[in-house]
């Protein structure tokens, strides 16, 4: 498997922002306006975006998040509200760019002409980094918008792992991951760390257990089961992912990647045995934990996340 890159030296995760407020206080060169000044100093400031679908503000039913319902322009539109609220809060705080990775299913859910129109869309699939194509050490911060709980979680919008028909769990090194903690793991490897998750209060509860308590969360909905919830109302709910954006960029000079150790052990659990089979008839250096689990070891994390995705392409649908 080829290689990313490694991490570029650009300004550390936060330090450009904390640039920017010095600016303020800086007086301006002879003959320079203030602003000017501030203009022509101004370091970059760039916020990656993953946005999904299920815990998007409204969202809670397949229906919604599928194309070809009648409910999914409803949806398609919705996400693209709440990332709106995300991008025009991070420019207004001082983010210089944003790109946003169109994230869920076929990944060409977002109209292009919906979007902010100073954000950057990667759209469609497959993508070498899938829900984190894009991300890079020249960003200062990650935000997760929409994401959902992982699978088997009680009171959860729409609760899944990656692949709902496939995967049953996934760990790393030991502990069960959502999507947000393996894709946090993705922006960590390039220095990233994620600032903002947004969804509904079962996936906020366990960004704060996988990522720690300074990752700020919003939560605009309250699962009862897994397809109904008490939601809030749109207009707060993009407040709310407003105002998470500007806590967690002042709360980016002190925050960390998340690192998970190497060497990285992948464990996969597939609903029946027939999809474990695949992985373990084809790719080497797999080990049959049970008839529906898989492991493998990994030094890097890109590759081991990688061999993680083909062992799910290659399970048949149960």
């Amino acid at each position: 498997m080829s290689r990313f890159a490694k991490p570029s030296r650009s300004l550390p995760a936060g330090a450009a922002l904390v640039a920017i407020v010095l600016l303020f206080q800086a007086p301006p060169a002879a003959g320079q306006s203030k602003s000017a000044a501030i203009s022509a100093a101004k370091p970059p400031v760039k916020v990656f975006i993953s946005v999904d679908m299920e815990g998007i503000s409204g969202i809670v039913h397949g229906d919604q998040t599928t194309p070809g319902t009648a409910e999914y322009a409803d949806g398609r539109k919705w996400m693209a509200q709440d990332v709106n609220a995300a991008v025009d809060a991070a420019l207004a705080a001082g983010a210089t760019e944003v790109v946003v990775n169109d994230s869920h299913g076929s990944m060409r859910n977002i109209d292009p002409d919906d979007l902010h129109p100073r954000a950057v869309l990667v759209s469609g699939s497959p993508k070498p980094l899938s829900m984190m194509q894009g991300v890079d050490g020249s960003f200062a911060a990650c935000f997760l918008i929409g994401y959902h709980a992982k699978a088997g979680t009680e009171n959860a919008i729409l609760d899944h792992t990656i692949s709902g028909s496939v995967v049953r769990h996934v760990k790393l090194n030991g502990v069960e991951m959502p999507e947000l903690g393996l894709n946090a793991a993705i922006a960590g490897y390039y220095g990233v760390p994620v600032a903002l998750v947004t969804g509904d209060m079962a996936v906020c509860r366990q960004a704060g257990e996988v990522l720690g308590k300074d990752v700020v969360t919003v939560a605009v909905k309250e699962a009862y089961g897994r397809l109904a919830a008490k939601l809030v109302p749109m207009g707060e709910a993009r407040r709310g992912i407003a105002d998470g954006v500007k806590a967690a960029l002042r709360r980016l000079p002190g925050l960390k990647p998340f690192k998970p150790a190497a060497p990285y052990r992948f464990e996969l659990g597939y609903h029946v045995s027939a999809q474990a089979d695949m992985g373990a008839m084809l790719v080497p250096k797999m080990e049959r934990v049970d008839a529906r689990t898989l492991a493998f070891a990994a030094e890097d994390y890109i590759d081991g996340f990688r061999t993680l995705r083909a062992l799910i392409s290659l399970a048949p649908a149960r």
